[in-house]
């Protein structure tokens, strides 16, 4: 009786024990949790975070912090931490991240577990700390020829600078090797006897806006365009143009200055495919309107011409899937040939082309061909 006795008694002391540290231990530690790192970066990409980390107990207290990155965004460790502390105790914990894929995140809390020296009763507690987090596509260098360099090009009134307005004639002048058969004046020739060509007014370029159909073409077509999309918006910001980025949702605001291309740069790290009809929202007038399609529909091409009533000049770039390659990848046999809807831009290419919309089709990464000219 007397061991049964004492056994309860035992058990009554360690009952009182856990519930005293249960008790002791309900509220967690005073925690002053941040982090520091970069607002925003380039897909690829590798950013130094700093955490840093403040806890107050006047207990003894074992805790473990937890604090998850958002998906895609890897750290060279676990972000973790986990000691056992009395008093105060200051944490400064660095790492690198990398950046895998674009996209707008956000960070959520980190969470503070803590326990009793002895570990018996766990508990749980979020530390407010969300933070957002933009990955932008990152460009790449632009294997393109002076072909499509002059569509980003801004000059007066020269013969290699500014772009050509079809529709405006300066002068005829005597036909050189090389001139497009289609800019031969036949009335002229057949005057003079000699082949003339016309010689259309030269534009300067006010600004550049470069619009994505993502309808067609599915992710692999998303990421490609939008880190040629950058690529344009850095090559006109380096020639002192005002740049914009447009989709179904808008355009976003045109300039040279650092919210114009953060503003053009958060558009491509948001973007997505959608199924719905392309919709060229208005462009700047003046300027140059730079599409890239997967696969141009004919709503597409009559949002160009419609387009074109503002813009100085308008530009079509078909990227065929399995076709388009970017800067260092490796050309890959195909078997099929280029979808249907490219080939009908092919054949309307110099009807368009007369309209003062030009078209190109991106095949390999070094090549870009103008078709109708």
């Amino acid at each position: 009786m007397s061991l049964l006795l004492a056994a309860l008694l035992w058990l009554g002391a360690v009952g009182l024990l856990a519930a005293l540290l249960w008790w002791a231990y309900r509220m967690p530690p005073q925690v002053s949790f941040s982090r520091e790192l970069p607002h925003n970066g380039f897909q690829g990409t590798r950013l130094l975070l700093t955490l840093r980390v403040a806890l107050h107990s006047r207990l003894p207290v074992r805790y473990l912090i937890e604090d998850p990155t958002p998906r895609t965004v890897v750290p060279d460790a676990p972000l973790r931490l986990s000691g056992e502390m009395l008093g105060i105790q200051h944490l400064d914990v660095a790492t690198r991240l990398t950046l895998n894929s674009r996209g707008v995140y956000l960070w959520p809390g980190a969470t503070l577990h803590w326990a009793d020296p002895l570990g018996l009763f766990w508990h749980s507690v979020s530390i407010p700390a969300v933070q957002r987090l933009d990955v932008f596509p990152t460009p790449h260098g632009l294997r393109l020829p002076d072909l499509l360099r002059p569509l980003l090009s801004e000059g007066g009134l020269s013969r290699r600078l500014g772009l050509e307005d079809p529709i405006s004639l300066r002068s005829v002048r005597g036909y050189a090797s090389g001139d497009p058969p289609g800019r031969i004046h036949w009335r002229s020739s057949a005057r003079t006897g000699t082949l003339s060509v016309r010689e259309p007014e030269r534009t300067a370029a006010s600004s550049v806006t470069v619009y994505l159909d993502v309808s067609s073409g599915g992710e692999v077509f998303a990421e490609s365009a939008v880190r040629l999309a950058a690529s344009l918006v850095q090559e006109a910001l380096a020639l002192g143009l005002p740049v914009s980025v447009a989709t179904n949702a808008g355009a976003t605001p045109a300039g040279r200055h650092a919210e114009a291309l953060h503003a053009a740069l958060l558009r491509l790290a948001q973007l997505q495919p959608d199924p719905a009809p392309p919709v060229i929202p208005p462009t700047r007038s003046g300027g140059n309107l730079i599409i890239l399609s997967a696969s141009p529909a004919p709503a597409l091409i009559t949002g160009a011409m419609r387009a074109r009533a503002t813009a100085s000049r308008v530009a079509i770039v078909a990227m065929p899937e399995g076709f388009y390659l970017e800067p260092g990848e490796k050309p890959r046999r195909q078997w099929v040939a280029a979808p249907d809807a490219v080939r009908n831009l092919e054949r309307q290419a110099g009807v368009l082309a007369g309209a003062g919309i030009l078209v190109f089709v991106l095949r390999g990464n070094q090549s870009v061909l103008r078709l109708g000219g």
